[in-house]
């Protein structure tokens, strides 16, 4: 496995000086890691849903993980809801947790795609819902499925969606983990698989790949976000666990229109890696950046929500021009 030296993010990219703008400290109830959150824009308001492993922070201790929702009118300061949302009660058996929530409008209801633990494996959902209260579950994949994002409208008449199976047999047991495309006409029946983007293409990724944000929809193609991991032995203790040697960077490519599974550029490094103190040096994993979400504005703005150190969510901005010109 070839090690991968220093990485630093692209200049295009600004942190935002109120970083973190989501912490345990801003949650109403038990609450210790704040992060991998999906927000978008519904009704005229930003609104996020946030992964909250619940525990205690000073102890370093998690008992638990659910989900949490918070709303905005500018998208930097939030207000939490009182109480988690999303509970799991639905009839599938041996559910543990869903986490890693992924916001997308499309014919004018939220979609959240989340990962689904259960005894049986990791199971990747869609769900649909009009007020962040009630939730139709559309559809729970077979293991092993994690980090799925939906488009924001149909291609060629089914709705689509990025995906990274789990294949661990076939690549000897290794975490080697790629990015996939499938389709479905009705959201709950998936298939037409398809490989997008193979983690041995990607210089700064040794370990894995995965969806990041959903795509947002450009003259010049579908622009999306996606994570990146390397992993290297000579890292050593960082943050709460006794080893964590990854590293979570964030790519940044563009597809095709029409046909999605065909990417048709990619910035040859990563879009962000972990620089601040909050992403590289502090938290329950250092080194980590993920992102979830990823909003253009009218004026060009893009907003980019990611988590931090598998702790605290933060927010980036660039323009879209800026991020075209990176991949095309």
């Amino acid at each position: 496995m070839p090690l991968i030296g220093e990485l630093h993010s692209n200049s295009a990219v600004i942190r935002h000086p109120d970083n973190p703008i989501l912490s345990a400290k801003d949650v109403p109830y038990n609450a210790a890691l704040i992060f991998n959150a999906g927000v978008t824009k519904y009704q005229g308001r930003y609104v996020m849903v946030f992964r909250n492993d619940y525990g205690s922070l000073e102890k370093h201790e998690l008992h638990g993980t659910n989900l949490g929702l918070a709303t905005s009118d500018d998208g930097v300061r939030w207000t939490v809801e009182p109480e988690p949302i999303f509970q799991i009660d639905w009839p599938i058996r041996a559910v543990q947790r869903a986490y890693d929530p992924r916001l997308t409008v499309i014919e004018g209801r939220v979609a959240m795609c989340f990962a689904l633990d259960t005894f049986h494996g990791v199971r990747v959902g869609i769900a649909l819902t009009d007020n962040f209260a009630h939730w139709d579950i559309m559809t729970v994949s077979a293991p092993d499925n994690r980090n799925a994002v939906l488009f924001p409208e149909k291609i060629g008449g089914k709705y689509v969606r990025l995906e990274r199976p789990f294949p661990v047999y076939s690549r000897g047991g290794q975490e080697r983990f790629d990015i996939w495309i499938s389709d479905s006409p009705d959201l709950k029946y998936w298939g037409n698989n398809q490989l997008v983007l193979a983690v041995e293409d990607v210089n700064f990724a040794n370990t894995k790949l995965g969806p990041g944000a959903p795509p947002i929809r450009t003259p010049k193609g579908w622009l999306t976000l996606f994570h990146a991991v390397d992993t290297d032995p000579a890292r050593g203790k960082n943050g709460w666990e006794d080893q964590w040697q990854k590293r979570y960077t964030v790519g940044l490519m563009l597809l095709d229109l029409e046909n999605p599974a065909r990417v048709i550029g990619r910035y040859a490094e990563p879009l962000m890696a972990p620089d601040a103190p909050y992403e590289r040096d502090e938290g329950f994993r250092t080194n980590v950046i993920f992102p979830g979400g990823m909003i253009l504005e009218n004026d060009g703005e893009v907003k980019i929500y990611y988590g931090a150190a598998d702790t605290v969510e933060c927010l980036a901005t660039a323009h879209v021009e800026d991020l075209l010109r990176l991949v095309i």
